[in-house]
């Protein structure tokens, strides 16, 4: 046997910059770096096939990076328990090092296999928090703090001696293949396309980020898209925040009135840099949120509906874009295509299905975790269900397509993008087809319920319905006995809008404040 080696495993943080795991393994020893594919992971119903070529393309990248340092990166295709017992069968295991991870429920039940199997093995498995998010939070409170703290920390470096592993060879054959099709538009994994995004954000497309988010219009370029390389970790949370505020000093000192606007599009960034951890603490605290309300109060509301026909007609519709409602059928169309939508989309998708339509959150959930390339459980999750209205503690958001759409379509330009049976419908008619009379619909080629099809259900009596459903659980004792304790595990102390300091330091709520919606960047 050789010495022994500091197994290095890759997870969701697919690069070799700030990456603690690694530099400290290379100090520690001989080093073999693996990335695992999960079987069960990759035929679980949120990962599909888009996730796994974006995947494997970061790979593609991570692999020569790791190649310049004297490393081979280990593709294992069978899980991690299974590269960890053919490697202790051909030489000894010093270590294990890899980041924490918050993920879905899949990955959690590895990470609790592995850590049995360290644990019987004795092998000493070392665990990195990668960005904001706590293992064992115990008080909330000092959440925002231990963020800042991580963010200012100095990047992990490499050391310049790295002592290589040996090299294992393997077959590929058994690789898990994820569901369904790869989408011909997506962005490109890697940490080359990611640097140039996030590169061309810093140095002037922020400008228009916080007036150019939340229509589909302008979002697509207005917005930083990095969404999917930090849910990959080919970028650090602390590399982004710690450039974006380099990069706000170097504005401020340039002192030109011209580049206000790029400077404040990075104050909402970073702002939103925290929310991701955030929003990503609630699941790493609860992970029964993946599957079950946060507020038990709401159990049973909307999961009897699962089971009919008409409910099962009315996701269908949703899931294939033919709502009725416009702008809802064009940001589904853009989905199949890219897997990308800004935020406000996000959530007014996620609104029609769980109000309008009256479907439980987690089949909706699943279909949006399939269609999002940014898939990211611990955003996902709790995001689904704040949009859901079963959190207990947030404002209720109901989105009513009709009025989105002349906010942030005026003129029907995305619908007419990514709906062409309505190309030749007038603005008059364009996001209430249904309204055009007979022989217009003839002569714009659009006939409803032949070439597009009309509502699945009235908007007004769905929004009055839903609200009368919903306010009889908010207001029943067993609701309101539960939120205190919601809030003191999951709200936010957030030392930016809507919290001030004491004179000790500590965090004060001045007042409610807005969060994010379906926010990725």
């Amino acid at each position: 046997m050789t010495a022994p080696v500091q197994i290095v495993w890759f997870k969701r943080d697919l690069r070799v910059t700030d990456h603690a795991p690694l530099a400290q393994a290379c100090l520690a020893g001989p080093v073999l770096p693996i990335f695992a594919w999960e079987p069960t992971v990759w035929v679980g119903d949120d990962y599909v096939a888009q996730h796994q070529a974006f995947a494997r393309e970061c790979l593609q990248e991570l692999r020569q990076q790791l190649a310049t340092l004297g490393l081979t990166l280990i593709e294992w295709p069978l899980g991690i328990i299974d590269a960890l017992q053919d490697i202790r069968q051909r030489q000894q295991i010093a270590g294990l090092w890899s980041h924490e991870e918050t993920g879905n429920g899949a990955t959690f039940d590895i990470d609790r296999l592995v850590a049995s199997w360290c644990k019987a093995h004795q092998v000493n498995w070392h665990e990195i928090p990668q960005h904001g998010v706590v293992r064992r939070l115990k008080n909330r409170n000092v959440w925002n703090a231990n963020w800042e703290r991580q963010m200012q920390q100095a990047v992990a470096m490499l050391p310049t001696n790295i002592n290589a592993g040996p090299v294992i060879q393997i077959s590929q054959i058994g690789q898990p293949i994820a569901a369904g099709t790869d989408k011909p538009n997506r962005q490109h994994g890697g940490t080359v396309a990611a640097s140039k995004l996030f590169e061309g954000f810093l140095q002037g497309r922020a400008a228009n980020y916080r007036r150019g988010m939340s229509s589909p219009l302008t979002a697509t370029k207005n917005c930083s898209r990095l969404s999917p390389y930090l849910a990959w970790g080919v970028l650090s949370m602390r590399e982004v925040v710690q450039a974006t505020r380099a990069r706000r000093v170097e504005l401020k000192e340039m002192n030109d009135p011209e580049t206000k606007g790029l400077a404040a599009g990075l104050v909402g960034f970073e702002s939103r840099l925290h929310w991701h951890c955030h929003f990503i603490q609630k699941l790493e605290s609860e992970p029964e949120m993946e599957f079950q309300h946060l507020h038990p109060a709401y159990a049973g509301l909307r999961d009897e509906a699962m089971a009919d026909v008409e409910s099962q007609r009315r996701l269908q519709a949703w899931v294939s874009g033919e709502t009725g409602w416009p702008l809802v059928d064009a940001c589904m169309a853009m989905l199949r295509k890219t897997g990308w939508l800004n935020f406000r989309m996000r959530a007014m998708l996620m609104s029609t299905a769980s109000y309008l339509l009256w479907l439980h959150w987690r089949e909706p959930g699943l279909h949006l975790a399939r269609e999002f390339l940014d898939y990211e459980p611990g955003i996902h999750w709790t995001q689904t269900q704040m949009q859901s209205g079963t959190t207990g503690i947030n404002t209720l958001r109901m989105y009513n397509p009709i009025k989105q759409a002349m906010d942030q379509d005026p003129t029907g330009r995305f619908v007419r993008q990514w709906l062409p049976q309505l190309a030749n419908v007038p603005d008059t008619w364009i996001f209430q087809p249904w309204l055009m009379p007979p022989a217009l619909q003839l002569k714009t080629g659009c006939v409803i319920d032949r070439d597009y099809p009309s509502p699945v259900v009235d908007i007004e009596t769905a929004m009055r319905e839903a609200r009368a459903r919903l306010s009889v659980v908010r207001r029943s004792p067993e609701a309101q006995s539960q939120i205190k304790q919601i809030v003191k595990k999951h709200a936010s102390r957030k030392g930016m809008p809507g919290s001030t300091r004491d004179a000790k330091g500590k965090e004060q709520t001045k007042k409610k404040t807005k969060t994010p919606q379906l926010s990725l960047f």
